[in-house]
């Protein structure tokens, strides 16, 4: 039911750490914890890197594990770079499925207030796009997923404040937060996003001023991670990335029903194409850059 008074301490939260570097195959982990060892960063060289880890639901008073296991982490060498984010499940047990439109109406207040609280880095906005009215509406008249998701490519999916994961974990996550190895910044993101939900289930109105909503929060005004300037050419892959894709779109349906391009990048032989479908699943095929319409190569298996 909603609204709902709940103790942000009693609210269960999970977290996505992304990290570089280290070697993730083989760290400890304490029971529940899990290695995502599928979800690559990128390090400054442009490798794959890392992976991303993650705990089981835990409450407030569990956090020492957190600390326990960014020590390890640390001890293997893995760091936070520009290509790491911070994402924050919080369970929505205690209202259920009546808290979605109320966290909808929500994103579309404070949505950009929360994204100036914890800095997140522009070219992070791409993984944390911005709730729409659109959305809204759609979720009024077939309240599931597919309402509240994004299309266009699968990083924009998922937005800033995912309501879409209350179908798939029950949860609601917030993706603003850039990545840090830091226990601290990580532990002010998740009492921030805490306080949050449990504010918007219990009904409350809040400014729309990033430190006046901490201040009426309770929480922490300063201290998340901070913003980390991508290296030049990161930056200019992405501007060709983002110029090249409208071009390739009418291919990338020909060529997987339903297809959304995931990344582009130049190899040898001309442009491999990373074509997502429906299910997940990755397609890599490289085609050669045309004179008068697109040549496919290969596909890369």
């Amino acid at each position: 039911m909603w609204p709902k008074s709940i103790d942000w301490k009693d609210l269960k939260f999970g977290i996505e750490i992304e990290f570089i570097g280290g070697n993730p195959a083989s760290l400890e982990l304490l029971p529940g914890w899990v290695m995502s060892l599928d979800e690559r960063q990128i390090d400054e060289t442009g490798a794959e890197s890392g992976s991303e880890l993650k705990p089981p639901p835990i409450l407030w008073e569990d956090r020492e594990q957190i600390r326990v296991m960014l020590n390890r982490l640390k001890a293997q060498g893995a760091t936070a770079n520009w290509s790491c984010g911070l994402h924050v499940h919080i369970g929505l047990e205690s209202w259920g499925q009546d808290i979605v439109l109320p966290l909808l109406d929500a994103a579309l207040r404070y949505q950009a207030t929360i994204q100036e609280l914890l800095n997140t880095s522009e070219h992070r906005l791409l993984f944390c796009p911005p709730v729409t009215p659109e959305m809204r509406d759609s979720f009024m008249i077939n309240p599931s997923s597919k309402a509240v998701r994004h299309r266009g490519r699968p990083q924009s999916h998922r937005c800033g404040i995912n309501t879409a994961a209350w179908f798939d974990f029950g949860t609601v996550e917030i993706r603003y937060a850039n990545g840090t190895m830091s226990y601290d910044e990580l532990l002010h993101t998740v009492e921030l996003c805490l306080k949050f939900v449990a504010a918007i289930g219990a009904g409350r109105q809040l400014s729309d001023a990033p430190c006046s909503m901490a201040v009426e929060l309770e929480a922490p005004v300063k201290g998340y991670p901070v913003s980390i300037t991508p290296p030049r050419w990161f930056q200019e892959r992405t501007w060709l990335e983002e110029s090249i894709i409208p071009v390739l779109t009418v291919l990338a349906a020909e060529l997987v029903q339903d297809g959304e391009i995931h990344h582009v990048l130049p190899v040898p032989d001309g442009l491999l194409i990373a074509i997502e479908n429906h299910d997940g699943k990755l397609f890599n095929y490289v085609v050669e850059p045309p004179t008068e319409g697109w040549k496919l190569k290969r596909q890369v298996l």
